[in-house]
């Protein structure tokens, strides 16, 4: 009788939060995807949001990126400011002023001392590295090597095509292509990548209008030219990179504000991320 007045006392607290929008969400990854999403839940009054991110990222588009705030102290994309703390107990301030937490917390640490209702995996490894649905009452993976319901409550469809955003409940997401998604039909041509280990040096700026041949960086000493025409929407900043890692990217269509905006990518993974923490949610005070 006990345990089933407990239970009884969490769903109660569990459909106070949602009506009162108080979820606690951490989103593992603070990178352009991971951003994506939790701006569309901020927007969505879903604000209590802590970000996860590594001590170095590797973000190549920085302008609407909260793992910038790692490097910056303070990041803002569209309106929505993140603020870094250093440890779980400044979280309930960055809230109160109404801004997204960002963590440097490689280790997910941050879930085990605040205990959120919700945990979504925004890293795209492209692999589950760690992720578990004993983690909050809602665990969602977005992108491949996520499967519902076994290692997560929901997956996020992160491929370019007719399915992106699309939340699967009962399934995986479509296989890692290593093919970046085609604009204006160009695809691996307008991803810039390092050469080989070494520091980088920037030659261009983010907005720049490039041409092909044009030197947009240097790594140590061996210059990356531009592949294409377009404008440079992204520039891994000037950090040591492994060889073959992504440190660039033209946008051949060549509208400079698509620079500091989320892209359309970003907002369905984001419209889908909401879909599942909704869906999921309401499914469990039922």
């Amino acid at each position: 009788m006990m345990e089933k007045t407990v239970q009884s006392s969490k769903f109660k607290e569990f459909k106070f939060k949602i009506q009162n929008s108080k979820f606690k969400i951490v989103i593992k990854g603070a990178g352009e995807m991971a951003t994506g999403i939790a701006h569309r839940l901020y927007m969505a009054n879903l604000k209590n949001i802590v970000m996860t991110e590594i001590e170095r990222p590797l973000t190549v588009r920085r302008t609407v990126a909260f793992s910038e705030s790692v490097y910056t102290g303070e990041w803002e994309v569209e309106g929505v400011g993140a603020v870094l703390v250093k440890n779980a107990g400044e979280v309930p301030d960055v809230w109160k002023d109404g801004k997204i937490a960002v963590i440097i917390d490689p280790g997910w640490d941050i879930v085990q001392s605040l205990k959120p209702d919700i945990v979504i995996d925004a890293i795209m490894a492209k692999k589950n590295i760690g992720t578990k649905k004993g983690e909050a009452p809602v665990v969602i993976g977005v992108g491949p090597g996520f499967e519902a319901p076994q290692g997560v409550h929901a997956v996020v469809e992160s491929n370019r095509g007719h399915h992106l955003g699309r939340v699967i409940y009962n399934g995986a997401a479509e296989p890692h292509t290593g093919i970046p998604g085609a604009v204006m039909g160009i695809t691996t041509e307008r991803v810039l990548r390092s050469p080989h280990n070494g520091l980088v040096k920037h030659a261009k700026r983010f907005g720049d209008e490039v041409i092909k041949g044009d030197i947009i960086l240097y790594v140590d000493k061996t210059p990356v030219p531009a592949p294409i025409d377009g404008i440079l929407r992204g520039l891994i900043r000037e950090i040591h990179v492994k060889a073959n890692e992504k440190i660039g990217d033209i946008d051949p269509r060549g509208i400079k504000e698509y620079c500091y905006t989320i892209t359309e990518k970003a907002r369905a993974i984001g419209g889908g991320a909401l879909e599942a923490v909704m869906h999921l949610s309401v499914e469990r005070i039922a």
